[in-house]
């Protein structure tokens, strides 16, 4: 509509002549957009984008609706015609009257669905199996993903359903991890998945994760980074995601950009348009020419044609072109060409290399350089978790350049802003601003062990419950200082394709009230995830919430480990603590006696080395165990706590002290380098007989 009738003078005279004109930026100003999106669905049955809603001066919706043409066409009244028979009706007393009217049942309808009285309570424990059994059924078991088409990835989902598995194991958990397996693999292999520069587009047209729509989007990459460091044996997708992000989303000063379009001119000069997808798509002549003898197993393996592989292209957009996914295992394509995995394996991988060189010389999509602070919250939250699983230090430096920037641009010293652009920050913060900034220092805590992070995200905390509760403990979206043209102040809603700031709060109050001894943020917790999941307007509407209730009810560990955290000895240990996945736990590191932390945490203030050696206390539910100076003593502590069907993946380990894996290349590597980091780290590829496919030989130093 931009394009159509916004930038067209004659259209723009007839908007001008009947109404005033706001355009709002839906990702700057999610509250706004939620109160018309919701009067637009109550009116028509339907929402969508473009939104169009005409309103009273005092701002009360009277109708409205999504795609308008420029001119009447197929049933659907053009733009202009609309906008002149709502300026005619409302010059005319009778109707306006009418208008009016509507407006206030409109408004009034829109004000009891966003901000509804919480009543009654929640079992949690059926609301978790209620949850895990709605996101059952709507499983598509062929190719992963809860809904047929169009697939969005909802990385939410996964993040419940990972933490389901590893909490209540037994039958259910494993339906749920093969839920989340199924999903995170069919998005890896699909076009959904940016094979040659990494990071995932927006979402799939089709049912088997093909077809995408090609924008790129800041939440979903950082939400579905973090899925796939929750199942190493993806390590290497969250690996490229994240280097995604760094290279083409990221502030010269630390911060990210929000989004890549979709669109974009076609390549050596092939036209004026913009078109779907031209920076991503690819003729089979092409990379012929680009990787000569190597285009042929490149096109096994991605699926390439010569009249293009995208099938159902009524407009003709794609002739020509094909879309990249992985078509072919690597075991098919060596044995179609004559090679072996390995040297297919080397082999794609430099001719992806290529692929991305001459890639870097199309124009590129247009960059939304807006750099919002909730979105910067959950990359912060990837950067630093991606560290403590892979041990990659630019991880560390990503999320400690991000949070800088975040400190230094969008935070006052007492107010948190919401946008930053060229220079200038605007809109105070909302509650998913503030929550999922929080979640992103706790994590970054996780990572480098500073304690100003939880200082800083506790007075974050702090704000978001005296700005933002409501008294029954549940969140609004907004503050009760803010806008004060705005409308309606609306509750938060569930989780969607990002976690709603109740979910994330709720996770940062127990977090915290683990790591810096605030009872009073656990019971915070604690009426915010039964005042949200007991007025839940289904059974999966906040799968990070149920995955709250998990943490919750979930008896406190907590490991200490004291000592220099650039020893090596001290990063053994901690290379353990992270290798296992136990949600649960609270990681603290203490340095010396001098930690701001010992003035919280009471029973902290006893643990010392021992023989000058680091050392780790684990406690359990109020109970420590005697402490331990190495990190096989650590491990054999741990283990007992970790069920080995939590493991996500199918890489075997044989042998006691785990010196051989078997399973696929690219799989096993990313689950030796969570297991072990990289330094000091030699793999030997070989093969052997059929019944294993590859083996990753692993040389532990010493």
């Amino acid at each position: 509509m931009e394009r159509e009738s916004f930038e067209n003078p004659t259209i723009a005279a007839v908007m001008n002549t009947h109404v005033v004109a706001v355009k709002v930026d839906r990702e700057e100003r999610p509250d706004v957009d939620r109160i018309y999106m919701t009067a637009v669905q109550a009116m028509t049955g339907q929402g969508g984008w473009p939104l169009n809603v005409f309103v009273t001066p005092e701002g009360k919706p009277f109708t409205g609706g999504t795609y308008f043409p420029p001119e009447t066409r197929h049933g659907r009244r053009g733009w202009p015609e609309v906008v002149e028979a709502i300026g005619k009706a409302w010059k005319d007393p009778a109707t306006k009257e009418r208008l009016l009217a509507q407006g206030e049942g409109l408004t009034q309808a829109t004000r009891d669905f966003l901000a509804p009285a919480t009543t009654g309570t929640v079992h949690r424990p059926e609301s978790l199996e209620n949850c895990r059994l709605a996101l059952e059924h709507s499983f598509d078991p062929e190719g992963g993903g809860f809904s047929r088409s169009p697939k969005f990835p909802m990385p939410v989902n996964q993040f419940f359903l990972i933490r389901y598995a590893v909490a209540v194991g037994g039958e259910a958990g494993e339906r749920a991890k093969a839920m989340v397996l199924e999903t995170l693999r069919g998005m890896a292999r699909g076009g959904i998945f940016d094979h040659v520069g990494g990071g995932f587009h927006r979402y799939s047209t089709d049912e088997r994760w093909f077809l995408p729509h090609f924008e790129k989007m800041l939440y979903d990459n950082a939400q579905l980074a973090l899925n796939y460091l929750d199942a190493p044996v993806f390590a290497g997708i969250a690996t490229k995601t994240l280097d995604y992000l760094l290279r083409d989303l990221c502030h010269p000063d630390g911060g990210f950009y929000s989004a890549e379009d979709a669109d974009s001119l076609p390549p050596n000069g092939g036209g004026k348009e913009k078109s779907e997808g031209a920076f991503y798509v690819w003729s089979l002549d092409e990379v012929r020419t680009i990787l000569g003898d190597d285009g042929r197993l490149f096109a096994l393996r991605y699926g390439l044609v010569d009249q293009g592989n995208v099938e159902n292209d009524p407009q003709g957009e794609f002739s020509g072109k094909n879309v990249l996914f992985e078509a072919c295992s690597l075991e098919d394509v060596a044995r179609e060409v004559g090679l072996t995995p390995v040297e297919v394996d080397r082999r794609l991988n430099e001719a992806l290399k290529k692929l991305l060189e001459v890639r870097a010389r199309r124009p590129r999509p247009h960059l939304d350089d807006k750099i919002l602070t909730s979105w910067n919250g959950l990359a912060l939250s990837a950067f630093a978790r991606a560290y403590s699983v892979l041990g990659e230090e630019r991880y560390l430096t990503a999320a400690q350049r991000g949070a800088d920037f975040l400190r230094s641009r969008l935070w006052d010293g007492e107010n948190l802003f919401r946008r930053w652009r060229d220079g200038r920050r605007d809109i105070l913060a909302l509650a998913d601003d503030h929550a999922f900034l929080a979640q992103g220092l706790i994590d970054l805590y996780g990572a480098d062990f500073d304690p100003a992070h939880l200082f800083w995200a506790e007075q974050l905390t702090d704000q978001l419950l005296a700005r933002f509760l409501d008294p029954s403990g549940a969140l609004f979206a907004t503050p009760f200082d803010h806008d004060p043209l705005l409308l309606i102040r609306a509750k938060e809603e569930g989780d969607n394709v990002e976690p709603s700031a109740a979910s994330v709060a709720a996770f940062n109050l127990l977090r915290l009230s683990r790591l810096l001894g605030r009872d009073d943020f656990r019971q915070a917790a604690e009426r915010m995830i039964g005042a949200h999941l007991g007025a839940a307007p289904g059974p999966h509407a906040f799968p990070v919430l149920n995955a709250a209730g998990l943490l919750a009810d979930a008896p406190p560990r907590e490991l200490v480990i004291v000592g220099d955290p650039r020893a090596p000895a001290t990063r053994d240990m901690l290379r353990v603590a992270r290798g296992m996945f136990l949600p649960e736990l609270t990681v603290i590191l203490l340095e010396g006696p001098g930690n701001p932390l010992v003035q919280r945490l009471p029973f902290l203030r006893d643990m010392r080395q021992m023989e000058g050696k680091p050392t780790a206390y684990y406690c359990h539910n109020f109970s420590c165990q005697a402490p331990v100076t190495t990190a096989e003593e650590l491990r054999s502590l741990l283990a007992p706590h970790v069920d080995p069907r939590q493991e996500f993946g199918k890489v075997g380990c044989a042998g006691d002290r785990g010196t051989s894996f078997v399973g696929r290349g690219t799989e096993t590597e990313g689950f030796l380098r969570t297991k072990f980091g990289r330094r000091g780290l030699r793999s030997t590829f070989f093969e052997v007989k059929p019944d294993f496919g590859n083996v990753n030989q692993l040389k532990i130093p010493g």
